[in-house]
């Protein structure tokens, strides 16, 4: 082997560690988005599941107060029916009284605005925690898709190292690419790709 076939392989080597140092911050850079990724999406999980949990929370609220209401309506029609047939206007009296509380009470039953437990709030509350649970496991969604793009293009990358194919680390680029978009998309706009 002489000299000049050495300084080949030395400037060969010199070059083939140069382009692998390239994938390699490539790498890095990909594996910082993909822990993003990551952690947002654990986070838009986690949301997710907790309002989902809220709102059938509310919802059991909301049935709850409604049964109740039903129940006090119920008796207070019958209460009306007997009044009719009663004879004594101390116990009539008594008895519309009664009457009365339990109309106001099945009023409160379907509206409270001052503690939001009425049924018509509990509806509005529930209601919207259905939408911010829909939002979280719309970005959950976008995040998943973007860390399926970053992994992918880890592999990639290292496949280039390995196999000296640089097409390879161009796509694991655009992979990285499509991951921040996807990013960007469950952060900012999650609404606008519907994917599930």
């Amino acid at each position: 082997m002489g000299a000049h076939e050495s300084l080949e392989q030395a400037e060969h080597a010199e070059h083939a560690s140069g382009e692998n140092r390239k994938i390699a911050l490539l790498i890095a850079v990909i594996a910082l988005f993909l822990a993003l990724s990551e952690t947002l999406g654990k986070g838009a999980q986690t949301e997710s599941i907790s309002k989902n949990v809220e709102a059938s929370n509310l919802w059991a609220f909301f049935q709850a107060k409604s049964i109740r209401r039903t129940v006090v309506q119920t008796v207070s029609d019958q209460a009306k029916l007997s009044l009719g047939l009663m004879g004594d206007d101390a116990a009539k009296a008594a008895l519309q009284k009664q009457i009365d509380d339990w109309q106001k009470t099945a009023a409160r039953y379907r509206s409270e605005p001052e503690t939001g437990e009425g049924s018509e709030q509990l509806s509005e509350r529930a209601k919207h925690a259905e939408h911010e649970r829909d939002l979280a496991l719309a970005k959950y969604h976008h995040y998943e898709i973007a860390s399926a793009a970053f992994q992918i293009g880890i592999v990639l990358a290292s496949a280039s190292i390995i196999t000296g194919m640089i097409v390879l680390a161009w796509i694991s680029g655009v992979l990285a690419l499509v991951g921040i978009a996807f990013t960007a998309i469950g952060l900012f706009a999650p609404h606008a790709v519907h994917l599930m």
